[in-house]
């Protein structure tokens, strides 16, 4: 298995330091608000690895940390005049609630911030007395010039780090003896929460909550580790630098980062009308598989251009999965083998291993999904397959919904008037009274149930 490791710029075969265990340290969110689409994209291409990896045989240790306290947090909480954790603890149960709808897999671990305080301050301690971090005020800071491998990541030196405006954040409050230096412990503000420290009263800086939570759960030294290509420059960046400081132990193996989701052609933006939230989208009635799908139809390297009517084409691509897969549950197995079907279910788990052994190629792996829909929808619709077909076919789609997580579904009932108004069409057509049963099949029409007759008998499917 190949992955693109943002660090060398080059696909590498993935083995992870202890046999058969993956140390991943994924970036989480900060619970300040719902996550957006954007977001949701992000935790989908961790999701999909995780369950990559552990189809491979791992065991995936995943550590996706909580951030909850920073600048917004603290602002947001003391404008609705409640505690930090009140707040934090709040949007922590929407950040869940949407993993969970969007079949996003638990990780292993959940560390939050506020919960890591003496951990953190161990770290900053070790920066200090190994000569790379100061205090200036109550503040504390890394000093990049003490880390001359500075930039591995992003490619960005600290000149041009200095230049950039990127080491000015919060210059103006806090003294610093160079722009290029981030700050590792904030001091207190009036009206602010605060942890007591070596340094005084303050909050930890953002960069070192990662480095902290990652090696207390993890270790010095990480196999992989994971988010959004925004985040690659300062935050990684920073977290290679204060971690190998301190430890002077490699901090990660492989770096993976997910590319940026557009909204129509556009970054998103709430004053462009095109900022999506999971709860937005399914208050307008849009499915949440069809997101997972939509979201899912480029590489994670790749940019995503994200329409409703991508997810609306979504949503019509999903019907004709769990149409197929339910057709296959009704089946009346024949009793003759079909060849041509089981060898392209056959050929189709070649594809889909080759697929996830290339830097997890999901479309790809969808797409052998539908290919073997397109070979066996035409033998399904006559009846020739044979248990052995069916049973293939199932055991392939049970593999696929491990990574994909959009094929599983239950099946949807009707109301006993709609299932009495199929006894009388069937009834009526038997009569051979078909001007009845064109009209029926025309009432549930229009009730969005569409009727497929075959030499099966009649089914039915909700209309996309």
């Amino acid at each position: 298995m190949k992955l693109f490791n943002s660090l060398t710029q080059h696909k590498e075969e993935f083995q992870p330091l202890e046999p058969g265990v993956v140390r991943l340290y994924s970036c989480g969110p900060t619970v300040y608000d719902f996550p957006h689409i954007g977001n949701l994209r992000t935790f989908l291409f961790g999701d999909v690895l995780c369950r990559t990896l552990r189809h491979k045989g791992f065991e995936v240790r995943q550590v996706m940390n909580l951030t909850d306290v920073d600048d917004k947090t603290i602002a947001r909480s003391i404008r609705e005049g409640v505690t930090l954790q009140e707040y934090t603890e709040r949007y922590t149960q929407y950040f869940f609630e949407d993993l969970n709808t969007m079949r996003i897999e638990p990780a292993w671990q959940y560390p939050k911030a506020t919960e890591h305080i003496p951990q953190m301050l161990e770290l900053i301690k070790m920066l200090e007395d190994k000569g790379h971090a100061y205090e200036r005020e109550g503040s504390v800071y890394f000093d990049i010039s003490s880390f001359p491998k500075y930039g591995r990541l992003s490619g960005v030196s600290a000149e041009e780090r200095a230049d950039s405006g990127f080491g000015r954040l919060d210059s103006d409050e806090y003294e610093r003896d160079a722009a290029q230096d981030f700050v590792l412990w904030k001091a207190a503000k009036e009206g602010e929460p605060s942890w007591d420290s070596p340094w005084g009263p303050g909050r930890p800086g953002w960069h070192i909550e990662c480095s902290a939570m990652s090696r207390e759960l993890l270790g010095d030294t990480l196999d992989i580790h994971t988010g959004g290509v925004d985040l690659l420059f300062p935050h990684h960046e920073n977290e290679i630098a204060q971690s190998e400081a301190a430890t002077g132990k490699p901090f990660v193996r492989l770096w993976l980062h997910g590319e940026h989701l557009l909204v129509d052609g556009m970054k998103m933006s709430k004053s462009l009308g095109n900022f999506h939230t999971l709860r937005d989208l399914l208050d307008k009635g849009y499915d949440a598989m069809a997101i997972r799908h939509q979201l899912l139809t480029a590489h994670y390297r790749h940019q995503l251009n994200f329409t409703l009517e991508g997810v609306d084409q979504s949503a019509q691509a999903i019907a004709r999965l769990w149409d197929f897969a339910d057709r296959l549950d009704e089946l009346q197995p024949s009793e003759t083998h079909n060849d041509e079907v089981s060898q392209a279910v056959a050929k189709a788990r070649e594809d889909f291993e080759a697929a996830l052994d290339d830097d997890l190629n999901i479309p790809g792996v969808t797409g052998t999904v539908f290919e073997v829909m397109k070979v066996a929808n035409p033998a399904l619709v006559e009846g020739a397959l044979d248990q052995q077909n069916v049973d293939e076919i199932k055991a392939f789609l049970q593999v696929a919904d491990s990574i994909l997580g959009f094929i599983a579904h239950e099946k949807q009932s009707l109301d006993t008037e709609i299932e009495g108004l199929i006894e009388e069409r069937n009834q009526a057509r038997k009569d051979r009274n078909f001007a009845r049963a064109d009209e029926i099949r025309d009432q549930l029409l229009a009730q969005g149930i569409v009727l497929e007759d075959s030499a099966q008998g009649t089914r039915w499917r909700r209309e996309v």
